[in-house]
């Protein structure tokens, strides 16, 4: 089983994270992290980077109805979608595939949610 769903896009690097954003947005999600791998690279090892973010997405009814059926799940939240531009105007979008990481942890209801997660998730992806 994949981890994740990806898509590449025809956009600039700082489009596709707002057209990413809105996407997740009108799904329910918000941003509670944003990680700028470039430019932690380049702070921390001085090394050039191609363009990756990660971006912590979570739909807050979600994550309660889960964190009240399984407490340890905040181990895997927020959900996260990556962004990454290896050419100019390529956008590589990926998010994780919450079933996927979450098929060791033996609990029905949490799978029910991880399920509903991955349909959005999904979609999200498949409209970019």
């Amino acid at each position: 089983m994949e981890y994740y769903f990806s898509k590449t896009i025809n956009e600039s690097f700082d489009n596709a994270i707002q057209k990413v954003t809105e996407a997740l947005r009108a799904e329910g999600f918000g941003i509670l992290t944003e990680i700028d791998i470039k430019a932690i690279l380049k702070k921390k090892l001085d090394v050039d980077f191609y363009n990756y973010k990660i971006l912590g997405a979570c739909n807050p009814p979600f994550a309660y109805k889960a964190l009240l059926t399984e407490d340890k799940i905040g181990t895997m939240l927020p959900c996260n979608v990556i962004l990454q531009e290896k050419e100019a105007g390529q956008v590589e979008v990926s998010a994780v595939d919450p079933s996927a990481s979450m098929q060791s942890i033996e609990n029905k209801d949490l799978q029910d949610i991880a399920t509903e997660i991955r349909t959005r998730l999904q979609k999200i992806i498949e409209q970019m």
